[in-house]
């Protein structure tokens, strides 16, 4: 029994083993038969695919996958050839425009663009998968690039903008947050080449702008808003200047402060000082105090040096550095006005270097009218302790500014036209030639200066000068002269009713010698008799001549330095007969 229990297992196993060895049979069989068709099919697919493009691929919008070279070409240029003669709609942001074809002379390179599709794939997968999608190529195109980037270039002016930095804003006592905005910019160079590669697409194209972020940001206008803007119009400010204090309102301060942008995306306030200064200046100028130069005057015959005194200002830069952490507080809103020295612009050990120590040139003229001696007064008064420092030149015109009535000048005695008659500051050429003869001794180099059109004969032939102003004060002819010592020169004026005499005083490190030429080539003076009706002074008149002055410049070791000869026509003055003379 046990035995034939133990065969009967046997067979059954035998049977199950036969039963699965044939399913693995038939399962190979049935595989063996698919992979079999499969390979079949694919040689029949790659043999009948042999030379066409690779299924799936679409160009310009064209789906010309598994077609010719020569099929898909024709395909292409019936759809692309139309839209290359066709404008051409660009977008760049929000910004629309069109490119026009004459511009682009865009052509398509057919050969290079079916290269790029490639050719059929071998791998059985990437074959199967070609029939349920789409590869697009693009397409291998030229243009003219220049010209297509020229017209780019002009759409600069609505698609480019710089980036709108955030700030806080017053308007009045109202703040107003104002987030920032960014900016943008048109990439022209790679714009160029996505019109040319896109125009056979007949889409718009979409041109490359770069976005241009502001430096401030959301966040950092909050902080400035909450923490500096609201506090800082809270409350006036009192500042507190030396012995007075001066209040800075809300309205002033709003008026006064803005905001830049700063690192981290945060705004720092700035405050205009000047708009400080109009706000607080008229109360602490008290406090302060004008420096003074030195001077140099002429007391006793001798130079002496006036000292300078330091002046004291608000220093109303510490003041706009020290008032934001004021202003970003809403109480204890106090604060010290600054104050700094102000050099003067010549200190006292400044003048003391200058060299003025004795006269080096002097020259007195006299014989003048009592009206003619006020004029001479007033202007000898204005250019007293003139300070002609080294380099420098100076002007007569240029010194005094204009001299009119305003100034206190007086109508006075002139010649005009050969005749004598009266204006406002007559006189002053006889101050002009007095000055210009103690420049000419002292050895200072002319500039500009002019002679009276007819002999005066209180002064030196070829050797006097005279000045006139236009009625606005602008100057028609001027005496000019400029000091080429290393030393300063200060001018001194002595007026007496009968003379005046001006010295000018340095270092001496020149002579001066005066060579007057003789008188030649008279001319006699010619008659004038006024019209009716016309005042009439009679005049003997004078004749004109030719005459010469030479200067003669030596040093101190008596070495000839420069000789110079001024020759001067002096016209005949008419002589004036009166009706009856």
């Amino acid at each position: 029994m046990l035995t034939d229990d133990v065969g009967a297992g046997q067979d059954q196993k035998a049977d199950r083993d036969w039963t699965i060895s044939w399913r693995v049979r038939r399962i190979l069989l049935i595989a063996a038969g698919v992979l079999a068709a499969a390979g079949l099919l694919y040689g029949i697919d790659l043999a009948l695919s042999a030379g066409d493009l690779p299924r799936g691929v679409v160009i310009a919008g064209v789906d010309v996958g598994g077609l010719s070279r020569a099929d898909a070409e024709r395909a292409l240029r019936e759809v692309v050839e139309p839209r290359l003669g066709a404008p051409a709609t660009v977008l760049a942001a929000d910004v629309d425009a069109t490119v026009d074809p004459a511009d682009g002379a865009v052509t398509v390179d057919w050969p290079a663009t079916l290269d790029r599709a490639g050719s059929q794939p071998v791998n059985p997968l990437a074959r199967l998968t070609s029939l349920f999608t789409h590869r697009p190529v693009g397409l291998v195109a030229h243009g003219n690039d220049p010209a297509i980037r020229a017209r780019l270039e002009t759409l600069r002016a609505r698609v480019d903008r710089a980036p709108l930095e955030g700030t806080v804003r017053f308007y009045g006592t109202t703040v107003v947050p104002i987030e920032p905005l960014a900016g943008r910019r048109l990439d022209a160079d790679a714009a160029t080449g996505i019109v040319v590669a896109e125009w056979g697409t007949g889409q718009p194209i979409h041109l490359p702008v770069t976005e241009l972020p502001a430096q401030s940001t959301v966040d950092g206008v909050r902080a400035a808003l909450e923490r500096i803007a609201r506090p800082a119009i809270s409350s006036p400010v009192t500042v507190r200047g030396e012995g007075r204090e001066a209040a800075l309102t809300p309205e002033a301060i709003a008026g006064a402060l803005t905001f830049v942008p700063a690192d981290g995306g945060g705004l720092a306030a700035r405050l205009d000082k000047q708009k400080l200064v109009d706000a607080l200046g008229p109360a602490l100028a008290a406090t302060e105090r004008a420096g003074t130069d030195a001077r140099i005057v002429i007391e006793g015959d001798a130079p002496v040096v006036k000292p300078s005194v330091d002046g004291r200002r608000v220093d109303w830069d510490g003041l706009a550095g020290q008032l934001p952490e004021v202003l970003a507080r809403t109480d204890n809103r106090v604060l010290a006005a600054p104050y700094r020295v102000e050099p003067p612009a010549m200190t006292t050990e400044a003048a003391g270097r200058l060299g003025v120590k004795e006269i080096i040139g002097e020259f007195t003229t006299r014989g003048f009218a009592r009206d003619s001696g006020v004029n001479i007064k007033v202007v000898a008064e204005k250019v007293q302790g003139a300070l002609v420092m080294p380099g420098e030149t100076f002007s007569l015109n240029g010194f005094t500014g204009p001299r009119g009535p305003e100034q206190g000048y007086i109508e006075a005695g002139v010649i005009e036209d050969g005749v004598p008659a009266r204006a406002v500051g007559g006189g002053i050429s006889q101050f002009a030639t007095t000055l210009y003869n103690a420049a000419y001794f002292a050895a200072m180099t002319d500039v500009e200066h002019k002679e009276h059109s007819f002999y005066i004969s209180r002064y030196p032939p070829a050797r006097e000068a005279t000045v006139f102003q236009n009625p606005d004060g602008s100057s028609v002819l001027d005496l000019k002269f400029r000091n080429d010592a290393p030393t300063a020169a200060v001018i001194q004026t002595i007026w007496t009713p009968e003379t005046i005499t001006i010295r000018l005083w340095g270092t001496k490190h020149q002579t001066v010698e005066s060579i007057t030429g003789p008188r030649t080539g008279f001319v006699s003076p010619p008659s004038r008799r006024p019209a009716p009706g016309e005042p009439c002074v009679p005049s003997r008149g004078s004749s004109g001549f030719t005459t010469s002055d030479t200067r003669v410049i030596r040093d101190l070791a008596g070495n000839e330095i420069s000789r110079t000869t001024r020759t001067v026509v002096y016209n005949p003055s008419p002589r004036i007969i009166c009706a009856g003379g």
